[in-house]
């Protein structure tokens, strides 16, 4: 048997990681409320630098499936010199990813902005978001694998900590560059991604100073961790988790280009303020997700299978009610927040007023995906995710868009297309999760490492 860990509550995992992402939201909206200052092109350009953005993060979301997957057993099982092992070995592998995607990202961000077909303005400002975001993509690296370690071993509010000291930075860093403000250059659009960068990397010196100095409940170690199984397991949980990311971003790349080809630039703005609007819902739903991976993770790793079940659904039940209540509030003041943000541009306030309609409606579903489909990563479950990621959004949002774009239907229709992408995506995890495969799916002897 192996040794009794006291493992965490739901809560103690979720209010601290919503906290975090509730913190990242207010900023967010900061940000699009200042952005929007600037116009329909600005907002625009902002929204297409970070989707291409988040596309070359990928690989870096999928090394951080494996590490709360391994973490997150190793420490339910008592092991935690191994889950300290597993925290440095996907620290270099996400360093020397982020490496290669700075500089990608840094040579080539004119030719990716353009794929949105956007005017020439709102290209060079989408182009100058993506250069400056690559240019961090370090200390959004570090920040990644370390929380997502921490969160793995139990520890969220040392995450919530970071988080809260980025954003607070990120706030006047927003106003100082993206205006010109206190002697700072003004950057415009730009600005948004120049100091959301340059905050993530003084977080990253911060939180690795506070590893380095064993201030972490994981702790750093020098030897022992360069192996090469334990870089096959990495490899063999993230991958999967790597190409989900790759064909959701390039679903969502398909799916806006659809809206700024055919539908102008006022619905791909609306398009990014609506999400903006409903951050709020969603970043419930992800606390609720890291919640339900970790324990599941844990209580896998001590071979208590029940419970892991049992904390799985509890999480998928608290992230749906939560998020309803909140998609019925964000719903009946969409025009309020629209105005908030676009003030006086009465087609983009109208846009933005039917996506907002539309995501209130899916964010009950977006619950069960991120909760369930967050418990089948926790337990190793990589796969699936995947092939629900094909079925919703490649099969049903962007063959529904594809095909209300080819019908003249009015952008309402391509919005709602993502209804469809949500609904198959819930039924599919919610029947894996009650088939309970993923239980036996990794065992624990394939994942403990012989002895140094």
């Amino acid at each position: 048997m192996p040794p009794v860990t006291e493992r965490p509550t739901i809560w103690s995992l979720a209010l601290p990681s919503i906290m975090g992402n509730l913190l990242f939201s207010v900023v967010a909206i900061v940000q699009t409320k200042f952005v929007g200052i600037l116009g329909a092109d600005a907002v625009a350009a902002v929204g297409a630098g970070q989707r291409v953005f988040f596309a070359l993060q990928a690989v870096l979301m999928a090394v951080s499936a494996g590490t709360t997957a391994l973490v997150a057993r190793a420490w339910g099982a008592g092991d935690h010199r191994e889950a300290s092992r597993v925290t440095m070995a996907s620290l270099a592998v996400a360093c020397g990813t982020g490496a290669v995607i700075t500089v990608l990202g840094m040579v080539f961000s004119k030719p990716i902005a353009s794929i949105f077909g956007l005017d020439e303005n709102t290209v060079q400002l989408a182009a100058d978001n993506i250069f400056w975001l690559s240019v961090f993509v370090m200390g959004f690296s570090i920040n990644i694998i370390l929380a997502s370690a921490l969160r793995a071993a139990g520890d969220a509010w040392t995450p919530l900590i970071a988080g809260a000291g980025i954003n607070i930075l990120n706030l006047p860093l927003l106003y100082m560059f993206i205006f010109g403000a206190w002697g700072a250059p003004k950057m415009g659009a730009p600005g948004a991604a120049f100091a959301t960068g340059l905050s993530l990397m003084i977080g990253a010196v911060f939180l690795t100073w506070f590893w380095m100095r064993q201030k972490l409940v994981l702790r750093y170690v020098t030897g022992g961790w360069a192996r090469a199984e334990r870089f096959k397991r990495l490899l063999h949980i993230g991958y999967p988790a790597g190409i989900e990311q790759v064909v959701f971003q390039a679903g969502f790349f398909t799916f806006l280009m659809l809206i700024g080809n055919f539908y102008g630039t006022e619905a791909f703005a609306a398009y990014n303020v609506g999400v903006n609007m409903l951050n709020i819902g969603m970043v419930v739903g992800f606390g609720f997700s890291i919640a339900g991976a970790t324990l599941v993770g844990q209580n896998l790793g001590a071979g208590d299978f029940d419970q892991a079940s049992r904390s799985g659904w509890r999480a998928c039940g608290l992230a749906v009610v939560s998020m309803a209540i909140l998609a019925v509030i964000t719903a009946l003041m969409a025009e309020p927040f629209a105005r908030f943000f676009l003030g006086d541009d009465d087609i983009t306030v109208q846009r933005t007023v039917e996506f907002t309609y539309i995501l209130a409606a899916m964010l009950p579903l977006l619950g069960v995906e991120v909760a369930i489909g967050g418990s089948l990563r926790g337990a190793g479950d990589t796969r699936f995710p995947l092939l629900t990621t094909f079925v919703g959004l490649i099969g049903m949002r962007c063959g529904l868009a594809v095909l209300f774009t080819f019908m003249g239907l009015p952008v309402i229709w391509v919005y709602g297309a993502i209804i469809g992408d949500y609904v198959a995506k819930s039924i599919m995890l919610l029947w894996r999760f009650h088939s309970g495969r993923w239980k036996t799916l990794i065992s624990n002897e394939t994942l403990n490492l012989p002895p140094t």
